[in-house]
């Protein structure tokens, strides 16, 4: 019979090598200091974490303040511009109307322009009193 020499172990047999976790640099100072330095170590460590939750939520707090203000500005723009479009509207009919007066005024007077004139001019100043309070209105909606 033969002798059976002796089989060398294999890694996976052998006992697992224990190796050393790398510590950070903060770990290795926070294991020389005192029970008390430790303590104050890590309260700070805490208000640092706060910190940057707090940073955090006012960062989202932020973002959600800005688009409601921009929705809320796009909506005021859609107003504004209905607005403008409705007032361009009065004065295009205000405008046809002192057209269609002047031709019906300059048909039937014939030789009185004095009367033409000041019919006009009434006319024209009320275009340019429904033009200037639409402006005001507008320029006060923007602020100015």
């Amino acid at each position: 019979m033969a002798s059976k020499a002796p089989r060398k172990r294999s890694k996976a047999a052998s006992a697992p090598k224990r190796t050393r976790k790398k510590q950070g640099a903060a770990k290795r100072v926070q294991g020389k200091m005192s029970r008390e330095a430790r303590t104050l170590y890590a309260d700070i460590q805490r208000g640092v974490r706060q910190l940057e939750k707090s940073i955090g939520e006012i960062q989202t707090d932020l973002r959600k303040a800005e688009r409601k203000l921009e929705t809320d500005a796009r909506a005021r723009i859609r107003a504004l511009r209905k607005d403008a479009r409705s007032q361009l509207g009065v004065l295009k009919s205000k405008q046809r109307e002192a057209s269609a007066t002047l031709k019906r005024l300059g048909a039937a007077a014939e030789g009185s322009w004095a009367d033409i004139k000041h019919t006009v001019d009434s006319v024209a100043d009320d275009v340019r009193k429904t033009a200037k309070s639409a402006v005001a209105r507008f320029r006060k909606a923007l602020g100015g």
